[in-house]
């Protein structure tokens, strides 16, 4: 643990200012995402599941599940509006550039979900467990 000049130990905080960060960007862009979906029918069922800030705020990965070509298109049209909505409502030095990438755990999450479907689906009868 880090010690000041005076012997005691310092604050420390929970987690580090990125990871702050990171989940108030995920917070105030969803929103905004939110209220454009009220207007533009592409962005309907677009969700930010997490947002990755480089430490000096350059730019920043908004991680999109259900990412379509559609929604992406909106995202890129709306990228400048969603970072004005971010700089406006966040306190940072900089703000940082969005990039839009799809989450691919949730494409990963769902295609695990559809195989155990099939295996249990497919998977031996009661008739069959008998048989030895």
């Amino acid at each position: 643990m880090p010690v000041s000049r005076r012997g005691g130990a310092r604050n420390v905080p929970k987690y580090p200012r990125v990871a702050r960060v990171n989940q108030l960007l995920q917070e105030v862009i969803a929103e905004t995402i939110e209220d454009f979906s009220q207007d533009d029918s592409r962005l309907e069922l677009t969700t930010v599941t997490s947002v990755e800030a480089e430490p000096n705020l350059q730019t920043a990965i908004v991680w999109i599940a259900n990412l379509t070509s559609e929604s992406a298109e909106a995202l890129e049209e709306y990228r400048k509006k969603i970072q004005g909505a971010v700089a406006s409502q966040v306190r940072l030095k900089r703000t940082p550039q969005l990039r839009f990438l799809q989450d691919q755990g949730v494409v990963h999450g769902g295609r695990i979900e559809e195989i155990l479907r099939q295996l249990s689906t497919d998977g031996p009868t009661d008739s069959e467990e008998g048989k030895d």
